[in-house]
Formats: C-alpha cells, sequence, structure tokens
C-alpha cells in the first residue's frame, strides 16, 4: 500500500502565504511525477503544478510566478510553496504521485486525501 498525507492548509488572507507538503509513504520503489491539482467548489480539479523526477516543472498559467513546486527524493516528499494567494486560489488541494512498488511493478497514481485552502479577508 501507498499513502500521501498533505499538511499545510488554512486560511489565510489576501497577499500572505502558505507551504503544503505531501510524503509519500508504504511500498514505494520509485516514484516518477508528482504534483498538486486543486478543486473549487462546483469546478473540476485542474492541475497546479507538476515535477518530475529530475526537477522539471509545470505550472498552471493562473499560478505562475506565485507559486513554486519542489520535492525531496530522499524523503518523498513533494511541496508547494504559495505566495501572494488570492481568493480565486481557495479550493481543496490534493497531491499526487506515480509510484512504483517494486521492480516487475508499473507506475500506479496515488492521491492524498486532500487539504482546504481558504483565501479570505
Amino acid at each position: 500500500q501507498v499513502q500521501l498525507v498533505e499538511s499545510g492548509g488554512g486560511l489565510v488572507q489576501p497577499g500572505e502565504s502558505l507551504r503544503l507538503s505531501c510524503a509519500a509513504s508504504g511500498s514505494i520503489f520509485s516514484i516518477n511525477d508528482m504534483g498538486w491539482y486543486r478543486q473549487a467548489p462546483g469546478k473540476q480539479r485542474e492541475l497546479v503544478a507538476g515535477i518530475t523526477s529530475g526537477g522539471s516543472t509545470t505550472y498552471a498559467d493562473s499560478v505562475k510566478g506565485r507559486f513554486t513546486i519542489s520535492r525531496d527524493n530522499a524523503k518523498n516528499t513533494v511541496y508547494l510553496q504559495m505566495n501572494s494567494l488570492k481568493p480565486e486560489d481557495t479550493a481543496v488541494y490534493y497531491c499526487n504521485a506515480n509510484v512504483k512498488r517494486g521492480i516487475g511493478y508499473l507506475h500506479v497514481n496515488h492521491w492524498g486525501q486532500g487539504t482546504q485552502v481558504t483565501v479570505s479577508s
């Protein structure tokens, strides 16, 4: 089994910052891509930021220049530094990881349980 545990969400005012963390644990041989998605009420889940095992990153246009994704491969952890937060960033943020459990296994996508981020004055 593989578990992804997110932390770091909360309530902040516009312009403030938050840092999300997501640690993967369990039967892990290797992890390819990791990423953060979000889902606001009444909207579809969308990719916020992604990072490959080699460190290449991609961002949604709406967060470029404000959010930074990073990862610590030794700790199987991915981070999302969110600066200059806006009310429209309010959503449940989900961690995703593409995990291989061992030799002979395929990579499988796993999701965290989600963490609420609310940006409001």
